[in-house]
C-alpha cells in the first residue's frame, strides 16, 4: 500500500474541503474493482442517489456504478440495478423516471424526485481508493471536474463533493 499526504497531492483549496493534517492510505485496488473502472473509464456521471448504504453513480451509457461505504463496486444495468433495489415498487418508478430524465435533458435537469444531479461534468479518466480508519475515499477524476465520494464505515454516511481537478493536473 502506497501511503500519500492526500492533502500534498490534492490541496484544500482544490478539493474545496477543510484543511487535512492526517494522512490517507491510497489503497490497492482487487481484480474485480480494476475491471469495473475499466468499464466506465470514458463515462460520464450524470447523477446518484443514495440506496442500500451505497451510492449509484448513473452513467451516460445506462449502467449505474455502485459504490458501497467499503470502496467495493458493481457496474449494472441501470433497471436491473433498480429492480434489485429493496424498495417499494413505487419508489423504482420514480428512480426509473429519474433516470429516464437525466438521460434526456442531462445534470440541468430539474424535477427530479429521488435523484441529485452530479455536481460536475466528470468525464471519468481514473478512479482511485483512500482510506483513513474506517473512512473510505474514492476519488473520480475526470478530464475537466471530479468527484470526491467520502463515506463512513461505522455511520454509513456517504457525501459527494466537486472540483475542478482535471487528469492533467496530477
Amino acid at each position: 500500500m502506497k501511503r500519500c499526504g492526500f492533502a500534498e497531492k490534492f490541496p484544500p483549496d482544490a478539493l474545496a474541503l477543510e484543511t487535512m493534517d492526517f494522512e490517507w492510505t491510497q489503497q490497492e485496488t482487487d481484480t474485480y474493482q480494476d475491471h469495473v473502472i475499466e468499464h466506465v473509464k470514458g463515462t460520464t456521471v450524470l447523477g446518484y442517489f443514495v440506496a442500500d448504504e451505497a451510492i449509484h453513480l448513473l452513467l451516460d451509457i445506462g449502467f449505474i456504478l455502485t459504490i458501497y461505504a467499503d470502496a467495493q463496486m458493481a457496474l449494472a444495468l441501470q433497471s436491473v440495478c433498480v429492480s434489485g433495489l429493496a424498495l417499494e415498487g413505487y419508489v423504482k418508478a420514480e428512480l426509473l423516471n429519474d433516470i429516464q430524465l437525466l438521460h434526456d435533458e442531462g445534470r440541468s435537469v430539474e424535477g427530479l424526485a429521488l435523484m441529485t444531479p452530479a455536481p460536475a461534468d466528470c468525464l471519468i479518466t481514473e478512479i482511485s481508493l483512500y482510506a483513513l480508519d474506517e473512512r473510505r475515499r474514492i476519488l473520480l477524476t475526470g478530464e475537466d471536474e471530479s468527484l470526491l465520494i467520502e463515506t463512513s464505515l461505522g455511520e454509513g454516511e456517504i457525501s459527494v463533493e466537486s472540483f475542478k481537478f482535471a487528469a492533467d493536473t496530477m
